[in-house]
């Protein structure tokens, strides 16, 4: 299985469609991860949804015949979470991956945080343009400026059939 970052050309928003939830992650008392699989371009590619409650019960009412029995598992879990994270996983054949079916979901890219520290600390250095070290610094520039395989939902649509 691929990351679906990796099959991406650029960071512009873009469309998934025949998605699979395989897990639900609570993060802390206001967020929620979902690890899903979706296919692009004849292969399974993996990613990480960040979201907040709303937006996860959206998706479990999009759940088909399992959205009620899944809304129920997620409530009874946050009302019993001692400790953070909690998983609630969906790979085994007594819990299958959850299909979104006729689903598509826009995504947005996510960016690691930036070290403002050390851009702080850098302002009051004096610019040296020295082209005779190594290229550590582009690949520190680049690595920071790469997005990761977490995305941003910006929007859930259903396909209707005629």
């Amino acid at each position: 299985m691929k990351r679906l970052i990796d099959a991406l050309a650029d960071d512009a928003d873009f469309f998934v469609e025949q998605i699979q939830l395989t897990a639900i992650v609570f993060d802390n008392t206001d967020d929620v991860t979902v690890w899903a699989t979706t296919f692009l371009d004849e292969s399974l590619h993996f990613f990480h949804l960040g979201l907040q409650f709303p937006s996860l019960d959206l998706l479990l009412r999009l759940a088909g015949p399992r959205a009620e029995a899944l809304q129920e598992e997620v409530a009874e879990a946050l009302a019993t979470v001692t400790e953070w994270p909690c998983l609630l996983e969906y790979t085994s054949e007594e819990k299958p991956p959850v299909p979104l079916a006729g689903v598509a979901m826009k995504l947005s890219c996510t960016y690691p945080a930036e070290d403002f520290e050390n851009d702080e600390e850098e302002e009051g250095e004096e610019l040296d343009l020295g082209l005779d070290e190594g290229d550590d610094e582009e690949e520190e520039d680049y690595e920071g400026s790469t997005p990761h395989n977490i995305f941003y939902l910006e929007g859930v649509f259903l396909r209707l059939e005629p």
